[in-house]
Parts: structure tokens; C-alpha cells; sequence
């Protein structure tokens, strides 16, 4: 989406005494919905400002930034930090006039997921996908529970009737970022974006996670015929994650003492597992 600055100016208008929350105003603009509530008592009048963007999830806003202004005998800057869990503004003012006015005015920026991997058209509700997975209580992926239960064993667990959350409208994911979630299922998609240099080492973070081992398969694919990375990572990387082709090859082109001489004092060999040394020291016997 384009990014534009949404704005509203209220007009001047009579606050009525309530010991209650009445509602003052309500304002629609571009998609974001405003509705103002006051309570004045004789000591204070207290503002609320409840705003609500469902009309643009779909256009990947999370959140807004920005400044409410309150004009009174002189100007109050309101900061506004509002998310998907937090979309209250509340301003308590002491009450110094009768009748009380209130006029008010805000701009507003929206704060939009960056999309570095996944297309998320392949994720929006449709007659395929039958679940909501809901990434840090901020954006929802619809998905299929069936294809996700394939790819993956944490998937199908999670969807089962004997875990809680197989009985939720929408499940709960943490500790991962809608850019994160989105990587991972773009690689095992029917569409799939597919892995590179860059985007390898937190796919297989991630795969390893959410037991996905067709997102690995896919990892090693391209490591094993399109990758620039260094062979004392990738023998650790192939080593850690159980790419078990890749481990063979890196170990095949230790082919001289120098080079398993660089890889034995290197930062990465005491991380490797007494399986994979096993193998080395093997390589190592047959060209001495």
C-alpha cells in the first residue's frame, strides 16, 4: 500500500456533564475509524480516543504513530503509539469552563509489515485455508491445516483436538515475526520462494523450530548447487540440521591436511557433533 498520513480535525463542540462515557463524535477516514467518548465531572473531563483499522489488515498495517492535539486555552500534544493489543488513547484534562468544548485534531502515520519474503496473497482467507495462525497477536496467516499437518509434526500437533489450541478460532504463535512465519511457509508454499545465501540460515532456524523437514530438503538443495557460503559453515550448518548429502560433500573436499588442519582450529569444529568428527577423522586416515 501507498503509505499516506491520515488526518481528522474535529469540530468545536459542547461536552455534556455524565458520570458516564458517552460518545462525542465518530470519524471515518480512509479505512480508520475513530470513535471519541467523554466523561466530565465538575473536577475533570477525561477523553478517550478508540480507534480501529480491521478494514486494513489486509493491507498489512500493524499500527500507528503520531500526535493527537487538543486545542483548549492552549495547545495539548497527545503522542500516539497504537498497535494491533493497544488502540486506547485516554487524556485526562481538569475541567475549567462551563459549558466544557473539546476540539481536537490528529495525524496519524501508519506502521506497515515489510514484506521481504512472503507474498502475502498466499496467506489471505480463501476456500482452501481453514485455520488462522496469529503471529504475536499483530497479523493472522490463513492456512490449511491439512497441508501444514504434512510438512509439519509441531503443525499437526498444534492442530490436534487433544492440544487446546486445535480447538481455537485462531492460533497463537510466538516469538516469531509476521516476516519470519511468512519465510518459512513461502518455502514449503506450492508457490514457493526459494531459499538463497541470505534467507538460509534463519529457514533452517526456523525449520528446525516448527519441525518443517521439507523446508530443509529445500536448503540443501541450494547448497549443495547454488551457494557461495563457506565450506567450514556449511559443513556446520549440514552437520546441525541433518542435511545429511551436504555433510557428505563438505567432508569429501577436505582432500588435503591443510584443509583439515584449518578446519580443526577453527571456531565452528568444537560445535560439531562427535558423529560428524568421527567422519573427519575417517577423511583424514585415507590421505595421510
Amino acid at each position: 500500500m501507498s503509505i499516506v498520513v491520515f488526518k481528522h480535525n474535529s469540530s468545536n463542540k459542547i461536552i455534556m456533564c455524565s458520570d458516564n462515557y458517552v460518545i462525542h463524535e465518530i470519524s471515518k477516514s480512509n479505512g480508520l475509524e475513530c470513535e471519541v467518548k467523554t466523561r466530565t465531572t465538575p473536577q475533570e473531563v477525561c477523553v478517550s480516543w478508540i480507534f480501529n483499522w480491521n478494514q486494513l489488515n489486509v493491507r498489512m498495517v500493524i499500527g500507528f504513530t503520531g500526535e493527537i492535539i487538543v486545542k483548549r486555552s492552549k495547545e495539548i500534544v497527545i503522542s500516539v503509539n497504537l498497535s494491533m493489543n493497544q488502540n486506547l488513547i485516554v487524556q485526562r484534562f481538569p475541567n475549567t469552563s462551563v459549558p466544557e468544548l473539546l476540539q481536537f485534531e490528529y495525524s496519524l502515520l501508519p506502521i506497515v509489515v515489510k514484506q521481504f519474503y512472503c507474498n502475502n496473497e498466499l496467506f489471505l482467507p480463501s476456500e482452501t485455508n481453514d485455520a488462522v495462525l496469529e503471529v504475536n497477536g499483530l497479523m493472522k496467516f490463513y492456512v490449511n491445516k491439512g497441508f501444514l499437518s504434512y510438512h509439519s509434526d509441531f503443525f499437526c500437533a498444534l492442530f490436534s483436538s487433544n492440544f487446546k489450541e486445535g480447538n481455537m478460532n485462531e492460533i497463537p504463535i510466538k516469538d516469531v515475526s509476521y516476516d519470519e512465519i511468512g519465510l518459512l511457509l513461502s518455502t514449503i508454499h506450492p508457490k514457493p520462494i526459494f531459499p538463497n545465501d541470505k534467507t538460509v540460515p534463519k529457514i533452517l532456524e526456523l525449520a528446525d523450530r516448527f519441525l518443517v523437514p521439507s523446508a530443509i530438503y529445500h536448503v540443501e538443495y541450494h547448497l549443495l548447487n547454488n551457494t557461495k557460503i563457506e565450506n567450514e559453515k556449511l559443513l556446520w550448518m549440514a552437520d546441525k540440521y541433518g542435511m545429511e548429502e551436504l555433510l557428505e560433500k563438505m567432508i569429501k573436499e577436505l582432500d588435503t591436511i591443510q584443509k583439515t588442519k584449518q578446519l580443526k582450529a577453527s571456531d565452528g569444529y568444537n560445535e560439531l557433533s562427535d558423529k560428524a568428527k568421527a567422519k573427519i577423522l575417517d577423511k583424514i586416515v585415507t590421505i595421510i
